[in-house]
């Protein structure tokens, strides 16, 4: 593995292979070439990212803060896409600048027993992740071909061979696959806002924060689930480690080149993310919360309610196909994240279909005992926890990836200047902060 000369002296080096090594650096970067053709060649792994704003857990907490409050949620959902375009652009910096991945660079820097702290942590984040895509592609499967939540959640397991199949065409197509599956999305969700007609004027005075958002508790609750459901934890690893896909010069002239297409990559990407969790709340809020529904709290009340309040006929069904469309995007980022975060942490190495397994069988058991057992109130309200486990395991990741990324032994010049690392410790504190009230809150 090629090591810096600068930017690797603060970790503790340990034997291992590249992160994702059957791709590493597989991605051609074309040398001496325009802006827009440069740009092309690192856009993709910011795409990947951004699935993970926009999975099915998303959708529940988005419909649950629309549907009740209104529009006044849209500066959450604005907030936490700040805090994630931050926290991405550090991911995807540590990646570039040491050639290690998240993971990889706490098990370089904790001691063994805090590493595999670390892990099971980030492997229970993966687990909740799992979990909404589990339910969120079941539940679509039950809007579109009338599937009992049981039957769906099985299907669910048979992900496994089609993500094989993909894996063994390629990165890029992979990137490809995802990147339509999102413009399906978006299609999906340019209908609905047409066909809900929202008030331009509210939706805009929602994207400005107001005080009953901490003064409400069950504002709050769900402001916290936004949090945890937007700023995703296996993210932090995952864009840590498919940036360094691109064939880009291990120089420091190189890695600066890659970190400023990166970033764009990213940031758009997340932009992207940001409309389309805007969306589903401004959705549920016109459709649901000025109409009197304001109770509809789960995924398959709102495409029930769609049709009838709208007066249309495709909005129901394009809501359950943009839900699948979400839940098998997510199922393609979240397996990587896992195969990450398990070589990182742990040096060990599965075969992709025995930890796809793993993971799968994890979230399908407790998704499929409470579809038997309390049916679809329960699988929606499992929907919403995952999002809240989520946000709990959020912190975990961010304080090693704040901390290492300011770091100037690690990082060399590729160190978080003061007024970054400034703001990056006050999301930190500020994620911490809103966590501990929601477990506190939680046992009390």
């Amino acid at each position: 593995m090629e090591v810096m000369n600068t930017t690797m002296k603060g970790w503790r080096q340990e034997s291992g292979a590249n992160s994702l090594g059957d791709v590493h650096s597989s991605v051609r970067v074309p040398a001496n070439s325009g802006f827009f053709k440069t740009l092309m060649a690192y856009a993709g792994p910011g795409l990947m990212v951004a699935v993970g704003y926009m999975d099915p857990g998303n959708w529940a907490t988005d419909i649950a803060g629309g549907a009740r409050f209104g529009y006044r949620l849209l500066s959450v959902v604005l907030i936490s896409n700040l805090f994630a375009i931050l926290l991405q652009h550090l991911a995807l910096k540590l990646g570039i600048a040491t050639g290690r991945d998240l993971a990889q660079a706490c098990r370089d820097h904790f001691s063994r027993p805090v590493a595999v702290g670390l892990w099971l942590l980030a492997e229970i984040a993966i687990a909740a992740t799992d979990l909404a895509e589990v339910i969120g592609s079941a539940i679509a499967l039950n809007l579109l071909f009338g599937l009992p939540l049981t039957v769906g959640i099985l299907i669910t397991a048979l992900d496994v061979l089609l993500l094989l199949y993909l894996q063994n065409k390629g990165f890029r197509v992979l990137e490809r696959i995802v990147a339509s599956l999102i413009f399906l999305i978006l299609v999906c969700f340019g209908y609905e806002l047409l066909v809900s007609k929202p008030a331009v004027s509210d939706i805009l005075g929602g994207l400005i924060p107001s005080q009953e958002i901490v003064t409400n508790p069950g504002m709050l609750y769900i402001a916290i689930g936004i949090l945890g459901a937007t700023v995703m934890p296996h993210n932090l690893y995952l864009h840590s480690s498919i940036v360094q896909t691109r064939n880009f010069s291990r120089d420091d002239a190189g890695r600066q080149k890659a970190i400023k297409f990166a970033t764009i990559d990213s940031t758009v990407s997340l932009f992207l993310a940001f409309f389309i969790n805007a969306a589903i709340l401004i959705l549920a809020a016109a459709a649901f919360h000025f109409s009197g529904n304001q109770n509809v709290a789960d995924i398959t009340d709102a495409h029930r309610l769609l049709d009838p309040i709208l007066g249309v006929k495709l909005a129901g069904i394009l809501f359950a196909v943009a839900l699948l469309a979400s839940g098998q995007n997510s199922t393609l980022t979240g397996t990587l994240a896992g195969q990450i975060v398990m070589e990182g942490f742990l040096n060990l190495r599965l075969k992709p279909w025995i930890r796809r397994l793993i993971t799968r069988l994890v979230a399908i058991v407790p998704a499929l005992a409470v579809a038997i057992i309390y049916g679809e109130k329960g699988t929606s309200d499992l929907l919403v926890l995952s999002q809240v486990i989520l946000s709990l395991q959020l912190s975990f990741a961010v304080v090693p990836l704040v901390s290492f990324t300011s770091d100037k032994l690690k990082m060399g010049r590729f160190a978080n200047p003061a007024w970054m690392k400034t703001v990056s410790w006050v999301v930190a504190v500020i994620i911490i902060g809103l966590n501990a009230y929601l477990l506190w809150d939680t046992i009390l």
